[in-house]
């Protein structure tokens, strides 16, 4: 079905700096994909909302771009509560964390991202605050030091973390429950960007969703980040709709393939292959011959090419996968190398 009856005009997107911001579901009903994190949430709120009571701690742990902040402030809107944002590198001290939270209502919600980056000395101020809701502050140093203790109205905090094995195990334990969002299929990705097109005002048959959706690595931020891309190219070269076609061009034009891999998905897979006859190779080699940051290709490379079965890891280094081989047309692995599969 086309998305015609929703155009006004032939483009009238929003402000691309709100784009993120207006394509949030507002609510648990809006949001698709995570089914069964999104049922324990729902389930979760509706008690503490029958027993009038604050909603228990919450921990949200996955790659980036699944939904985490839009979860928290749809938890906070479902609860009927207020939402206050940080992440854990702004938190520098003890001091910090004590401003918010002394001025946090019974029932907000604290939303800390990438809490697994928070230092350590002020994750020890946070445990009391979260278990006990009371602030153990030390003011002065040396013989004048003294402890004051300040009570906190019950809340709710609601962390993010893209690394949870990061995350020391008395923090881990103060939450009430922990739940980890995976990646999306193709078939969920055209649904969230069949909705986003809706807001948008694009006008897109179903081609063109499963072309960018397939292209997504599985993941609604990016899914929607070549929604937008593709909006610009078919603006410009389609007159505005977003057919299978265009979308596939306006793809190839930022070297993405039918596969969702990128320039730089390709440049890995090419060097270990070429280059360290398929590996066994060390990420830091890798990084190397290719030019690239080693964290950058282990945290934002490595997972997809993993997930998609084109690279393995080995406690002797990266191996290339047969798919891989033949994915860039490489010479099928000896018989040596499928010992190492």
């Amino acid at each position: 079905m086309y998305m015609n009856d929703f155009i006004d005009t032939p483009f009238d997107p929003p402000q691309d700096e709100h784009f993120e911001q207006s394509l949030r579901p507002p609510g648990f009903e809006d949001f698709h994909g995570q089914k069964k994190v999104v049922d324990r949430l729902m389930l979760m709120v509706e008690a503490a909302k029958m027993r009038d009571d604050v909603l228990d701690h919450v921990l949200l742990s996955g790659p980036p771009g699944l939904g985490k902040t839009t979860l928290s402030n749809i938890i906070a809107t479902m609860a009927g509560t207020t939402m206050h944002t940080t992440s854990g590198p702004q938190i520098d001290k003890a001091a910090d964390l004590a401003g918010i939270l002394t001025n946090l209502q019974k029932g907000d919600v604290f939303f800390i991202d990438e809490i697994h980056r928070l230092h350590p000395a002020v994750e020890e101020y946070l445990y009391p605050a979260m278990e006990d809701f009371r602030l153990d502050i030390i003011i002065d140093s040396g013989p004048s030091a003294r402890s004051i203790q300040l009570n906190l109205p019950k809340f709710t905090l609601v962390a993010a973390t893209t690394r949870a094995g990061m995350l020391t195990s008395p923090l881990r334990s103060r939450f009430g429950t922990t739940n980890r969002l995976d990646y999306y299929s193709a078939e969920e990705l055209t649904v969230i960007i069949k909705r986003s097109a809706k807001l948008l005002k694009v006008e897109i048959d179903e081609g063109g969703l499963l072309a960018i959706g397939r292209r997504s690595r599985g993941t609604p931020r990016i899914a929607n980040n070549l929604l937008r891309w593709v909006r610009d190219f078919a603006q410009v070269r389609a007159n505005g709709k977003i057919t299978e076609e265009v979308a596939v061009a306006a793809l190839e034009m930022i070297e993405i393939d039918h596969d969702g891999l990128d320039e730089m998905d390709k440049r890995i897979l090419e060097a270990a292959i070429y280059k360290f006859n398929g590996g066994p190779v060390g990420l830091s080699s890798l990084a190397v011959a290719i030019g690239e940051d080693a964290s950058t290709l282990e945290e934002v490379h490595e997972p997809f090419l993993i997930m998609q079965g084109f690279m393995k890891r080995t406690p002797r280094g990266r191996v290339m996968m047969p798919s891989a081989y033949k994915k860039i047309g490489a010479p099928a692995p000896t018989k040596s190398q499928e010992d190492l599969f």
